[in-house]
């Protein structure tokens, strides 16, 4: 072969290999920090992932919201109406976060069916509700179309 044939072939080899390596790790952190959204009813039957961080969102139970007296540790009730999921947070909750609204808490489901939390996110003003809650909500037939 050609020599000039031989260098051009190894420029293209290493130009695909690079390619290649970068789409492989570009693929590895996506997968890694991918967080999926699951409804209540999807937790309790088995379909969520445990250890695995996912976001878990529904409405407030009224009267579930339960504080530590010692500590930032707050346990509350989420729910689709259809079925319910406890959620444990370790700090202070956000100024909107009320019984009765939709919020969706990011954190690893343990062996318990209890979501660890590490963030809560509650909606920002009365008319939004986040899209996957909105949905889980119409599909049970509990909620009305949201603007």
């Amino acid at each position: 072969m050609n020599p000039l044939r031989r260098r051009r072939l190894a420029i293209i080899l290493s130009l695909l290999a690079g390619v290649g390596l970068a789409a492989a790790l570009a693929l590895s952190a996506l997968q890694r920090n991918i967080n999926l959204f699951y409804t209540p009813t999807q937790i309790a039957s088995g379909e969520a992932p445990h250890g695995q961080r996912i976001r878990a969102g529904g409405m407030v139970e009224r009267g579930s919201l339960t504080r530590s007296s010692d500590s930032l540790d707050v346990s509350f009730v989420v729910t689709d109406f259809n079925r319910s999921v406890t959620i444990h947070y370790r700090g202070i909750l956000p100024d909107l976060f009320r019984e009765g609204q939709g919020i969706v808490a990011l954190g690893v489901l343990d062996a318990n069916g209890v979501v660890q939390a590490d963030e809560v996110l509650a909606k920002h003003d009365e008319k939004y509700m986040p899209p996957e809650v909105n949905k889980a909500l119409k599909d049970s037939g509990r909620l009305g179309a949201n603007p």
